[in-house]
Formats: C-alpha cells, structure tokens, sequence
C-alpha cells in the first residue's frame, strides 16, 4: 500500500465513521461504480479503528474517565450505584445498547455478506438514512434523557446499520432525537455507546493479524492511523455543531442524493 492510499482510506475512515452519510455505503458504490478495491488490509484495518477509538477516547476523555471510575468504584452496589449515579447508568445503558449489534453480527453474518455484494441495496439503505435524518426535522426537543430502555432502542438502530447504507451515526442519533432525548445527550450517547463496537472489532482484527505472520509496512499504516485520528476528531465536533443547532436533517440531502445517483447509474 502506498502512502497516498493509506492516507485516502484514513481520511475516509476518519470522517464516514462519524458524519451520518455511511461509510460501507460508500464503500460498496465507490467498489462496484469505480472498480476500485478500497478494502484495506487486515493489519491496516486494526489500525485505522484504533485511530477513530482514540478520537473518541480524545473528545470524551474527561467524561469517559468519570464513568469508567464511579463504574469500578460501585460494583459492589451496582443496583443501587444506577439508581444514583448517572455515569454509572450511562456505564449499563451503553452495555445494554451494545447486545443487538452484536447478536446481529454473529447470528446475521450471511445475511450481511448478501447485501455488501449487492450496490442496489446500499443505495436503498443510503435513501433510508436521509428519510430517517430527514425525520428529525419533526422531532420536538423535550430534554429527555437516556433511559435504559431508550438505549435498547438506539442499540437496536445500531444493529440495522451494520446494512451498507445506514449510516451507524445517523440511525443512533435519529432514534434518540425521536425518542425526546434532548440533541446533545443524543449524540454524545451514539459516539460513547459506539467505543465498545470499535474496540470490539479492533480485538478482532488484532487476533486475525496475529494468527497471520503479515508484514506491517509502517509508515503508511501510521500515517492512515494518523490521519482517521484527527479526522475523526473534526467529524465528531462537526455533527456535535449540526445537531445542537437542530441542522442534522442537512444530512439527508446527500444522503438521498448519492443513493438515487448510485441506482441511476448501476
């Protein structure tokens, strides 16, 4: 891999996996309409999820370390810990929200390979995402918060967008706008409640590429890091802006836009 091309899929990486406009949807178009293999490679991948974690982990830091420490602290009371204690609640919620995604993954896998080989599909899906963003524009705020419940729901609008096309971002933070979660408690929960899907993947890969005697090129591969670290930084506080603004319907338009263009032209 080139370095040019480690830093195209990092500036990819970076920005898709937070700006509701779907990565693997683009992913699959770019593949089938340009001819173009833009799946990196096993240890390249590991990379590059590790790079958005930490723009995640970077943004959160302060808030992460508070759950993470009031989590640890009050497993011995845990019941008790939720009931009183919002980081902790937030520590379960984002747990129960991770279960739907990862049932989907290990019991849907070939149901999942079906529609990535399939660009129609990720078109449909594209055009889904903008309906679904275009929606929040009926959403009436009413300074709701994350329930355990309302995390159920956005795990389970997780799980849908494992489909190339739903965008991950544009599904959670659409699910909890309409479900009277005020915006910003909306997003900052779909970008917190995401860290265990990427760290997941990334153990994953990080056994794959173990098992497999592959030989890291190095400067591509942290320069990529690099580049989906700072990007993902900048997409997080780009949607964070449009949708304390009440602008995340903006999406749609594009949304919408590349997946007619996409099945105009298959």
């Amino acid at each position: 891999m080139t370095w040019w091309q480690a830093a195209i899929l990092g500036l990819l990486q970076g920005l898709t996996e937070f700006l509701p406009v779907s990565s693997s949807g683009h992913l699959v178009l770019a593949q089938y309409v340009l001819g173009l293999e833009l799946t990196p490679d096993v240890s390249f991948e590991v990379f590059l999820h590790a790079g958005t974690a930490l723009s995640i982990i970077t943004v959160y830091r302060n808030r992460l370390k508070i759950i993470v420490d009031d989590t640890i602290r009050t497993l011995i009371h845990p019941r008790q810990a939720y009931q009183t204690n919002p980081n902790v609640r937030i520590a379960w919620q984002v747990i129960c929200a991770s279960i739907p995604s990862g049932l989907a993954y290990v019991f849907l896998d070939t149901q999942l390979e079906w529609t990535y080989a399939r660009p129609w599909f990720a078109c449909m899906m594209l055009i889904l995402t903008g309906g679904l963003l275009g929606s929040t524009r009926l959403a009436r705020p009413r300074g709701g918060e994350v329930t355990l419940w309302k995390s159920i729901l956005i795990g389970i609008a997780q799980a849908v967008s494992l489909l190339p096309g739903m965008s991950r971002s544009g599904a959670t933070i659409s699910t909890g706008l309409l479900s009277g979660i005020k915006p910003e408690a909306a997003a900052d929960f779909s970008f917190i409640m995401v860290l265990p899907a990427i760290l997941g993947a990334t153990l994953v890969k990080g056994v794959e590429l173990i098992q497999s005697p592959e030989t890291v090129h190095w400067f591509p591969v942290l320069l990529g890091t690099a580049i989906a670290f700072v990007t993902g930084i900048f997409a997080i506080h780009i949607v964070l802006g449009f949708v304390r603004r009440g602008r995340l319907h903006i999406f749609a338009f594009y949304c919408v836009g590349v997946g007619i263009l996409g099945l105009l032209f298959l």
